[in-house]
């Protein structure tokens, strides 16, 4: 059905990264919240509203951080060996200067056979 995934343990496709990544953050949201909507020190702490904060930018994070991961894909090998894209310049207009000197050399070679 679909392509093998790799079976390295390094490649990034681990749900611990997302997961920690999206508590640390809802858990700064949550705190915020539950701090800010107090309203001042005559109030109490808004547990309510600093659990609703924490749920939603969990959720939130986690899903942008899974998709972020599960869309991570190691590039092919053959994209480092300088075709295409990454070719050189300097290698291409070398190329180029054979390529005009011969067919100049050629262009010499015929008109000195026609004069001949």
């Amino acid at each position: 059905m679909g392509s093998v995934e790799p079976q390295n343990p390094k490649s990034g496709n681990s749900i611990k990264f997302p997961l920690s990544f999206s508590f640390v953050l809802a858990a700064v949201a949550g705190i915020v919240t539950l701090i800010v909507s107090a309203g001042g020190t005559k109030h109490g702490l808004r547990w309510d509203l600093g659990a609703i904060a924490f749920g939603i930018a969990f959720i939130a994070s986690l899903l942008i951080a899974s998709l972020l991961v599960m869309g991570h894909k190691e590039n092919d090998p053959s994209l480092s060996e300088g075709s295409g894209v990454n070719r050189k310049s300097s290698e291409r207009l070398q190329k180029l200067r054979e390529d005009a000197a011969k067919a100049a050399a050629e262009a010499k070679a015929k008109n000195d056979d026609e004069t001949a």
